[in-house]
């Protein structure tokens, strides 16, 4: 069964307007802190980038469809730091923190822009990819984690079970069902599958208009 952010294909949620380039990327100031906050907290060292995914696809479908986008984020956070033991209920209740000596992982200012730098890469070495460029593949059906019931998959529900063109491999990468549930690594074969636009939507805009997915192995079978 899906969860309330698998959102593609889905009436009623009104068009996606594209932000014109070179606008201003907070509307508020308060999202400026918001992401630094996730980026500090992030770097501590206790979950992953695909943990903090699933956090915030765990919240209450009422306030996931009422939050805005950068309260989502705050509030996915602030279920991590308490499951992790970072910061107590009683904390965030007051909003001031208890004493206590700094975590070894305090990323500090200067800190902060030769982290963004490198970021996290995510590739893996691994085994030979089971598809090749121009092979035909079915996605799984239904789209959901095999490993974590009601866990994190990157598979979208509006893609499970159609049919696709392999047309790019990018070698092992960190699997996410896995990884976003402390289950280690688990690298796969990553894909870029084509799927032509009408099977997924009943029609396309254009014809011969494609939706491509990035795609880990497990999540295929030849079709």
């Amino acid at each position: 069964m899906t969860r309330v952010h698998d959102m593609g294909g889905r009436y009623g949620d009104g068009a996606v307007v594209p932000e014109p380039q070179g606008t201003v990327p907070f509307a508020a100031d308060w999202h400026r802190g918001a992401l630094a906050l996730t980026l500090a907290a992030g770097g501590l060292g206790g979950w992953s980038i695909d943990t903090s995914r699933h956090a915030r696809e765990s919240l209450d479908p009422k306030d996931y469809a009422r939050f805005s986008y950068y309260e989502k984020w705050i509030a996915a956070l602030a279920d991590l730091l308490v499951a992790k033991g970072l910061v107590s209920e009683a904390e965030l209740a007051a909003g001031t923190a208890e004493a206590a000596p700094p975590h070894p992982g305090l990323l500090r200012a200067a800190a902060v822009a030769p982290a963004l730098a490198k970021g996290s890469p995510y590739a893996r070495g691994g085994g030979n990819p089971g598809f090749a460029v121009g092979d035909r593949v079915r996605t799984r059906l239904p789209a959901r984690n095999v490993l974590v019931a009601g866990g994190h998959t990157r598979l979208p529900a509006y893609a499970a079970g159609h049919a696709g063109t392999v047309i790019l491999s990018h070698g092992a990468h960190v699997f996410p069902d896995a990884n976003a549930h402390g289950l280690g690594e688990r690298p796969e074969p990553l894909y870029t599958v084509a799927f032509d636009a009408a099977d997924l939507w009943g029609e396309a805009e254009r014809a011969g208009d494609e939706v491509t997915l990035d795609l880990w192995e497990s999540y295929l079978e030849r079709a």
